[in-house]
């Protein structure tokens, strides 16, 4: 297998909705608790990266075996498996090896932390694999803008910034003659989830995205999506109100101190973004729109990290 048809098989490009996140999670810990571990971001920066890619090589492998459609653009042009001709069993090397060296960066990084990182990690493992994987896997239901946001725009951000103060007490447990002790700092997970608004509704948007402009393609594969069970008028509106409560969540992130300052800079993106929200509410397509909600998601998110940047540089 070239290396063209790997990127292509594991969509190198969408790899931003976990690396940005992970980017943003990461200056979190730098701007809150002025904490950063050198060996922990890159344990997870491997295991996620090789992770998310295992993710969407089985969501194109199965969406290649299930396929009942298979001519049209979403299927010839965007599965690379048939439009490489790659082998089945090539792939299923590449998904088992991927998913390999994720679980023993992530199990290194459980050794250099704690068990809730090792919790958080398998639970963020098995969501990854039913997603795709099953009798009807997550992104085959209405549930996966709900599962991709929560997990990716969420737990990304929490995980990478808590690999650099796992030894605080924003949250642990311990377990002792039969009695498990949960211990938590409220007030900062409510914060690192207000944080974390922008990342979840732009990375649900790219999935709702998605899922709208392959409505047609997924009632004859029998993928029966968000979009399918709320029609694709109410699926826009909700496309519409997912960005602005990322804006009010950013607006609540300063307020509270939550965000620097510099952020406010971030609430100018609301210019090219609704720009963006017009160009979808015309035509919903894979080859021509759908790019917008990934471009939306980089647009706000970048010059949410470019906000934080300076106010650690000041």
């Amino acid at each position: 297998m070239s290396i063209s048809s790997f990127l292509k098989l594991v969509e190198i490009q969408t790899k931003v909705a976990s690396m940005i996140p992970f980017t943003l999670g990461s200056l979190y810990a730098l701007h809150r608790f002025n904490r950063f571990n050198v060996k922990n971001f890159i344990f997870m920066l491997i295991s996620l990266l090789c992770f998310d890619m295992a993710t969407t090589a089985i969501n194109n492998y199965f969406d290649f075996k299930k396929a009942q459609k298979t001519k049209g653009y979403n299927y010839e042009v965007h599965n690379a498996i048939v439009k490489d001709g790659l082998s089945e069993n090539t792939v299923v090397a590449i998904i088992v090896t991927l998913v390999t060296i994720a679980i023993t960066l992530g199990f290194l990084l459980f050794l250099n932390t704690n068990y809730v990182v090792l919790f958080i990690g398998i639970a963020s493992f098995f969501t990854g694999v039913i997603y795709s994987f099953g009798p009807i896997p997550i992104s085959r239901m209405p549930l996966g803008e709900i599962f991709s946001g929560f997990f990716m725009g969420v737990i990304i951000p929490f995980l990478a910034m808590y690999i650099h103060v796992w030894d605080s007490d924003l949250f642990s447990f311990a377990y002792s003659n039969n009695i498990l002790s949960l211990t938590m700092n409220v007030k900062e997970l409510i914060f690192i989830f207000i944080f974390s608004i922008p990342t979840m509704n732009g990375i649900a948007n790219i999935m709702l995205a998605n899922n709208t402009c392959d409505m047609e393609d997924d009632i004859e594969n029998r993928r029966y999506t968000l979009p399918i069970y709320i029609g694709k008028k109410n699926a826009l509106k909700l496309f519409k109100i997912l960005y602005y409560i990322a804006y009010l969540g950013i607006i609540i992130a300063i307020t509270l101190g939550i965000l620097p300052i510099t952020s406010l800079i971030t609430l100018l993106t609301i210019i090219p973004v609704n720009k963006n929200l017009k160009i979808f509410f015309k035509k919903q397509t894979k080859k021509d729109t759908f790019i917008v909600a990934v471009k939306n998601f980089v647009i706000i998110n970048v010059v949410q990290i470019l906000s934080l940047i300076v106010a650690l540089m000041v």
